[in-house]
């Protein structure tokens, strides 16, 4: 069976035509690649693009969206699967227990709070699933320099941040994601 990647991404495409451009060229690795993409399951913005562009390109795409936003009509139906559950937190759980990669792209509020989640059960050992950035023209560099702030002032520890994978280039994140080894480290709260 194939493995699938969760990817988590803006609800509109951004001012910048490039953040389009690279989901799309990142959604053909992930169908070169043999994986069933696992987001959102929405129908604009970059979720959208990637989802169109995996499915134009003969990929396997697992929607996850919430039934008030279905009945906004905002669902693309013409994923492979798509699969309606009742809120929010029910749409964050179904990803993550159906995803064996994480990847944030760019997007708004929502996109950092997914993978934040995600990267915060990571440290909790809750899983030891590889996590990533797709930092798309250094949209990520506030943030990952929020996360360094973090380990500095004593919040957060180095090998947590390590745990998570920061890539600018499309091409070599998805084999980061596959050769990622997770540290054995036991957390202390």
């Amino acid at each position: 069976m194939n493995k699938s990647i969760c990817v988590f991404c803006g609800s509109s495409i951004g001012l910048n035509n490039t953040y389009k451009v690279i989901a799309e060229e990142f959604a053909k690795e992930i169908v070169k690649n043999d994986l069933t993409l696992v987001y959102g399951g929405g129908n604009i913005g970059l979720m959208g693009t990637i989802s169109d562009t995996v499915i134009n390109n003969c990929g396997k795409v697992i929607g996850v969206i919430p039934k008030f936003l279905s009945e906004k009509k905002l669902s693309n139906t013409k994923v492979t699967e798509l699969m309606v559950v009742q809120d929010m937190h029910s749409r964050k759980a179904t990803m993550y227990k159906i995803s064996d990669y994480f990847v944030a792209l760019p997007g708004g509020i929502g996109t950092i709070e997914e993978i934040t989640e995600i990267l915060t059960w990571r440290q909790l050992f809750l899983h030891q699933k590889p996590c990533a950035l797709l930092n798309i023209n250094g949209f990520f560099n506030d943030f990952v320099k929020f996360l360094n702030r973090s380990v500095s002032d004593g919040f957060m520890k180095q090998n947590h941040l390590d745990n998570l994978i920061v890539e600018s280039d499309y091409k070599k994140i998805i084999d980061k994601l596959k050769n990622y080894t997770c540290g054995t480290e036991v957390s202390k709260f």
